[in-house]
């Protein structure tokens, strides 16, 4: 599948903005200077920007616990979703949601998930959405190999394939679901063939390369908008960090974590574009200077930010209807 140098920059750009944040959110929270739980996506950058590669601002995602990645890729505003992760008023959700409930309806973000396989029925909602509208929207619903094992996962699979909505299920399967490896906790290690089942095509993807995530996705989307159905894709990847900041990780090893690392995907992506003469380093070097300019003054904003004031406490509680006093239906059929 053929790719523009001006994709090629900009997937360059995001999968580093993407681990320049989650590196300094690593910093950041060992400073103590950010409630709640935080979950990193460091090592992953591959899957979800060679995802969103292919998808406009029209289209959508559901997210995951770890999901900074996701919003990223999306095109989330940086300085926004740290403000969010620093519980600040100007945070993409005021500082209500934090680092697992980051959401941005306009650029298509349906929101992370603090529910392991709650973003697959989100995701079949939403392709529903498309369909009756008679519009090409795609959504790409991401999960991880822990919600692989989840009943919503399996309903999501089979509405989707029931009435062939246009939604791309992504399983990031970083080897660990929370701190249990599914060689332990998954009865067949194909995951991917478990949606045959369901009736659609699935491949098992190397999730640490780029170009092959790009091009599996790009298959997959385009076979979405064309009204042919779902597809799922296995992305077999790794994370850097803990399952959340503060895991102790005694159940892995220092040599598995160094052969991971051998295959980092920014390197591979450099390596790749630099030998076949597509990037300089150069340019490559370059946009690693502005990923750290851009992450240090997302940081700068968000310390700078003021907190939510009490006032704040019971706003966006309950959603304000166009015609007051009556409910959705009843405006429906007046």
């Amino acid at each position: 599948m053929e790719i523009s140098r001006e994709r090629l920059l900009w997937a360059y750009e995001r999968m580093r903005l993407i681990r320049e944040f989650e590196d300094r959110l690593h910093t950041d929270f060992a400073a103590g200077k950010i409630p709640g739980f935080v979950h990193l996506y460091a090592g992953e950058e591959a899957v979800a920007v060679g995802v969103c590669a292919h998808l406009g601002d029209d289209d959508f995602i559901t997210s995951t616990h770890r999901g900074h990645g996701h919003c990223i890729a999306k095109g989330v505003d940086l300085r926004a979703m740290m403000a969010e992760i620093y519980g600040k008023a100007t945070g993409s959700c005021k500082g209500k949601g934090g680092s697992m409930h980051i959401a941005d309806v306009d650029r298509g973000m349906l929101g992370a998930n603090g529910i392991v396989g709650g973003g697959p029925p989100l995701a079949c909602g939403a392709g529903l959405t498309a369909r009756l509208k008679g519009t090409d929207q795609v959504t790409a619903c991401f999960f991880g190999d822990g919600a692989s094992n989840q009943g919503t996962t399996f309903e999501g699979l089979n509405l989707a394939g029931i009435w062939k909505l246009p939604v791309v299920f992504v399983c990031e399967n970083n080897g660990y679901a929370e701190t249990t490896s599914p060689r332990y906790s998954v009865s067949g290690q194909d995951i991917a063939a478990r949606a045959r089942g369901f009736g659609m095509p699935s491949i098992a993807i190397d999730g640490l390369d780029f170009f092959a995530v790009y091009e599996a996705a790009g298959e997959a989307i385009a076979r979405a908008r064309r009204g042919e159905g779902p597809t799922f894709i296995e992305a077999q990847t790794y994370r850097y960090y803990g399952h959340f900041e503060g895991d102790s990780l005694k159940y892995r090893d220092q040599s598995e974590d160094a052969h991971y690392r051998a295959l980092d995907c920014l390197n591979r992506f450099r390596t790749t574009v630099i030998e076949q003469e597509l990037l300089s380093q150069a340019e490559l070097d370059a946009i690693d200077a502005q990923a750290r300019e851009a992450i240090e003054a997302a940081a700068r904003f968000a310390a700078e930010s003021p907190l939510p004031t009490a006032a704040d406490l019971l706003t966006d509680v309950y959603v304000s209807y166009p015609a007051a006093g009556l409910w959705p239906f009843q405006e429906v059929n007046r």
